[in-house]
């Protein structure tokens, strides 16, 4: 249950829509509900300002429909990453409108909005740079990510160190971003280069795309915390969710706190 549906709830109650055995029906599920495999935290939106998301992978696909449905049915959005497309398959029957990425493996559905300033024409942008085509599943995992928690984005993909120029020609629009998730595997260079090159939040992830002394994503991850660049932080290996999930948050507050000033500037006037 996010704060929207609760204050949803208390408004139809002092309007009478909802008379107090409702919501007291309602609120039963609080804080969590409890599936006899899972316990989902429907209080985490009201806590982190976004809900549980659901990592698939080990699951069968009736329990992760299950708990997707769950997450669903307070009219939040929900979302599933790691998925396989049997479990989106099991997942559609009962929910139509989800949707799969394949290349990210995630399941989304899109049910509200509740920061829609990011459509401000003072709002930044989440920039997702991935160093080589492979990198790109991890990347779009990030992508889907940050989008489904109202932040816009930018893709900048198969623009690693090998071919710098390929980079260096976006030098310009990634130093307008509000924050940038640098996505490499191999030696793990790129986030060091372009945390050379802004000023504003590089959050560098890891893959474990390369060659047999990468060690699947080690290598990469080594160099990454190794960074001489400053104002670089670093995920774990492939965690493309982790690295949305705090671009988001952290270009979320950016956004708030530019359309604050905004509105005091235009009382202002």
């Amino acid at each position: 249950m996010t704060e929207q549906t609760i204050r949803e709830l208390l408004e139809s109650i002092r309007d009478g829509r909802c008379d107090v055995e409702q919501a007291v029906a309602r609120l039963r599920k609080m804080p969590f509900e409890d599936l006899g495999f899972a316990k989902v935290d429907h209080h985490r939106g009201i806590r982190c300002g976004f809900p549980e998301v659901i990592y698939a992978e080990g699951k069968t696909p009736e329990q992760v429909t299950a708990i997707f449905g769950s997450c669903a049915k307070s009219g939040g959005n929900a979302i599933a990453t790691r998925a396989t497309p049997e479990v989106f398959e099991h997942i559609a029957r009962s929910h139509p409108d989800a949707k799969y990425n394949a290349a990210a493996r995630t399941v989304t559905l899109r049910q509200n909005s509740e920061f829609r300033i990011q459509n401000s024409e003072f709002s930044s942008t989440i920039a997702i740079v991935a160093a080589g085509t492979s990198d790109i599943p991890v990347a779009e995992e990030a992508r889907e990510i940050a989008e489904m928690m109202d932040q816009r984005t930018k893709v900048y993909y198969d623009v690693g160190v090998a071919g710098i120029h390929r980079l260096l020609v976006h030098v310009e629009e990634l130093q307008s971003s509000g924050v940038i998730v640098a996505v490499a595997g191999m030696e793990g260079a790129l986030p060091s280069v372009v945390g050379g090159l802004v000023d504003c939040p590089v959050i560098a992830v890891p893959t474990s795309i390369g060659y047999g002394a990468s060690f699947h994503g080690i290598a990469a991850l080594l160099a990454m915390l190794n960074t001489c660049a400053s104002g670089v932080t670093v995920v774990n290996i492939n965690n493309g969710f982790g690295a949305g999930y705090a671009a988001a948050l952290i270009n979320r507050k950016r956004n708030v706190e530019t359309s604050k000033r905004q509105n005091v500037e235009t009382a202002d006037d």
